[in-house]
């Protein structure tokens, strides 16, 4: 319950997509409404100023006697929207000579007005009503005529309203078609990347398994890639964890072996010798579980970059120097250090390098006859930097190495100092060294482009 809960409260992808196609289409649909209702009223305006145009230019155009005085009355109702109903008003030598609708007192027009649109307000029982009003003489044969033409404003009003609504039936119509078209487009479409998580979530990496790579759609493929790259790397850190962990098994099974048979022979025959080697088992043992505890409590307290610091490695190198130099006395051998006047600076975690370098100053301490010298050097180059032990230990003339030290976690050493060196971003190399040296363990750090 308690890992599927925050899987419960994350947000779905697919819902997030349909909230943004939903008001991505409540934004069309807003516009397609301000745009119809605008283009319908506009329209309207023009039909209507047209209109008023049209009917001054056909009364011009006929015959004064022979046009009705009193016309179709206008209609109260609208049903008819597009059926716009004017009045007209008829100047013969600027003797008002028809008003068809009797407005000529009521809007206060006793002559002539001046030519073009204008707006009107009458005055009635009932309110104020708004007209629209257009007015022209006549040409030629018609010069002594002039006409103005009259439209209720709310007529025009209402034909832009219905104008609006016929544009934007279709869309109120439409939309909902597009929503669930896009609503079943986003469910198809989000299908693959469903399948792809599905596959993740199946996915036993420390098994060897890893995503096809054969997929549909070339957007999965750095996905894929980025994936299969991450379960490679789990792949590998898992085998060295197997190997590491192999290897600590074997190291500890000899010494606790022969504590168990050390102890048995030390209850029957308790001699000074059998209680030497009892110890030495112990203390080997013991030597092995303090370097994974070392090495556990510098990753835990190094997991983070704010532990990485400058550290110079001729100083962290030196007080080694100094802590194994009882150690390197009563064995019999040379510590010594080489390092450039000019401090080697690196930017890393200061308590691993210590380990590193100190198993690797013990592995030659410890690993090596009586006598043998170990060097320690660091040094820099224009590419890299590092730090390097070295030792004689395999010259011919060299005593053989005393058989109760025996092998004591050599190989054990050599893993910690890799696992240290990847994490430090260094590279652990071996080779003979430079003569007389016949060893030399190398950590090596490239330099970053300036």
């Amino acid at each position: 319950m308690t890992a599927s809960a925050p899987h419960a409260r994350l947000p779905s992808l697919w819902r997030y997509l349909w909230s943004w196609v939903v008001g991505a289409l409540l934004v069309v649909w807003t516009t397609l409404l301000l745009v119809a209702w605008y283009t319908g009223h506009h329209e309207a305006e023009e039909i209507t100023d047209g209109q008023l145009e049209s009917v001054a230019r056909l009364w011009l155009s006929v015959e004064p006697d022979k046009t009705l005085s009193i016309p179709e009355p206008i209609a109260s109702n609208r049903a008819r929207a597009y059926v716009q109903d004017v009045a007209v008003l008829h100047w013969v030598d600027g003797q008002l000579f028809t008003d068809t609708h009797k407005l000529a007192g009521s809007l206060g027009i006793t002559e002539p007005p001046e030519r073009g649109f204008s707006n009107r307000v009458q005055t009635t029982g009932s309110g104020e009503v708004r007209w629209r009003m257009y007015a022209a003489p006549g040409q030629d044969e018609h010069a002594a005529d002039f006409v103005a033409v009259l439209m209720d404003m709310d007529h025009r009003v209402d034909l832009g309203r219905d104008m609006a609504l016929k544009l934007a039936r279709p869309a109120l119509l439409v939309l909902p078609l597009v929503a669930l078209l896009l609503w079943w487009a986003l469910r198809h479409g989000l299908s693959p990347l469903v399948r792809l998580s599905h596959d993740v979530a199946t996915l036993d990496g420390l098994a060897g398994q890893r995503l096809d790579t054969a997929h549909r759609f070339h957007e999965f493929s750095s996905t894929v890639h980025a994936i299969n790259t991450l379960v490679d790397s789990l792949q590998t850190q898992a085998r060295r964890e197997r190997e590491f962990a192999s290897d600590v098994a074997h190291e500890l099974r000899t010494p606790l072996a022969a504590l168990s048979l050390q102890a048995s022979a030390a209850q029957h025959e308790p001699t000074p010798e059998r209680l030497a080697q009892l110890e030495a088992s112990a203390l080997r043992a013991g030597h092995i579980l303090s370097q994974l505890l070392e090495l556990a409590r510098a990753q835990r307290d190094g997991s983070g970059r704010e532990a990485w610091r400058d550290v110079s490695l001729g100083d962290v190198a030196a007080e080694l120097i100094a802590s194994h130099a009882q150690e390197g006395y009563e064995r019999s051998h040379k510590l010594s250090l080489e390092q450039p006047e000019a401090p080697v600076v690196l930017h890393l975690q200061p308590m691993l390098l210590e380990l590193a370098l100190r198993n690797l100053i013990e592995n030659a301490l410890r690993h090596t006859p009586a006598g043998t010298q170990v060097l320690v050097s660091v040094w820099q180059t224009g590419r890299e930097s590092g730090v390097s032990v070295s030792d004689d230990g395999q010259r011919a003339d060299a005593p053989a190495p005393e058989p109760a030290h025996g092998p004591s976690g050599l190989g054990l050493g050599l893993r910690l100092v890799q696992r240290i060196a990847e994490q430090l971003g260094a590279t652990l190399q071996r080779d003979t060294g430079e003569a007389p040296m016949t060893t030399r363990f190398t950590l090596r750090w490239p330099r970053p482009a300036p």
